[in-house]
């Protein structure tokens, strides 16, 4: 895989600049791409916005979401998970267009890719694969033998030395997606194995439906963010509608306003194929929550009590 140090850094690290690259440089990390279903990228964000992803990312982290308090998702027992990274920081969304992703997508995808999910997660420190060997299932595949192409771009941004992005190179486009026992995997060669390790701010992208894992052991917490893009025409699973995973991208107008048509494009503008109206989700809260909340609820009523006596007693 081609080693990062092969191609200078398009900008100094904290010049603010609209960068060309050479078609040369895009050929090659395609190729890349398409041989190996995985490539490392050079430099595409300045310090300065790499630290303002970094800080809004952590604000989402401190707390499980809550009513009225911003916060993680966490429905896995060592992963965190932030929905929506796009409403955070100013550098989220310059990543998600940045002219290099657009350049390789658009010769691997062609031109109907969209963004269709973009999150990230704090993955928590473990010996276990909780995770295991796996493709990325997200079509309905029921519908015909058609390998349906998405890519990934990751990101991290934490320092990644354990629990670093593993990938078997050459697997993407073989099978549908799916999870691989480890049984099937008994053949394989350490050197078959891509295994991503770097500091903040090292990103790549990677053909879902090849076979790749969280590694173990992860020794330290790992923060990274994860951009899906893929046809949106195509046809969804089911658990992927029931749960409104592809939801149209939730944004924030603050940091719309330097977007050509293509971003445009790319970020779903006008697209309603997947917009279920009205979405509600089927399965009920869980005892703990519906415990939780009313506790809160009976904190509120104790509040607006006090309230009620203060006030009287004032008048007296």
């Amino acid at each position: 895989m081609l080693n990062v140090n092969e191609i200078p850094p398009p900008v100094p690290s904290d010049f603010e600049a609209k960068v060309t690259w050479h078609p040369a440089h895009v050929d090659r990390l395609v190729s890349y791409l398409e041989t190996d279903g995985i490539v490392l990228l050079p430099n595409l964000l300045t310090c300065r916005q790499l630290r303002g992803m970094q800080e809004a990312f952590a604000t989402r982290l401190r707390r499980p979401r809550w009513n009225n308090f911003d916060g993680y998702q966490q429905i896995e027992i060592y992963r965190h998970m932030v929905e929506d990274v796009l409403l955070l920081d100013q550098g989220l969304v310059d990543l998600a267009v940045h002219p290099l992703i657009k350049q390789i997508l658009t010769s691997y995808l062609g031109t109907q890719y969209e963004l269709t999910e973009a999150k990230g997660w704090k993955s928590l420190p473990t010996r276990g694969d909780f995770h295991g060997w796996h493709g990325d299932a997200w079509y309905d595949q029921s519908s015909g033998t058609v390998i349906h192409r998405e890519v990934k771009l990751a990101m991290y941004l934490t320092d990644v030395r354990s629990g670093a992005f593993n990938f078997i190179k050459g697997s993407q486009g073989k099978h549908h997606p799916r999870q691989v026992p480890a049984a099937e995997l008994s053949y394989l060669a350490q050197s078959q194995i891509t295994e991503i390790k770097g500091s903040a701010g090292t990103a790549f992208l990677f053909d879902t439906s090849g076979i790749h894992r969280q590694g173990v052991p992860m020794l330290e917490p790992r923060q990274a963010i994860f951009y899906n893009y893929h046809d949106p025409r195509v046809p969804l699973q089911a658990e992927d509608i029931n749960y409104y995973r592809y939801h149209p991208l939730l944004l924030n107008a603050a940091f719309l306003g330097d977007l050509s048509d293509e971003d445009r494009r790319i970020l779903g503008f006008g697209n309603k194929t997947n917009l279920q109206h009205a979405f509600e989700r089927k399965e009920k809260p869980s005892l703990s929550y519906r415990i939780v909340h009313g506790l809160f609820k009976m904190q509120l009523q104790g509040q607006s009590l006090q309230r009620k006596l203060a006030r009287a007693m004032n008048r007296h």
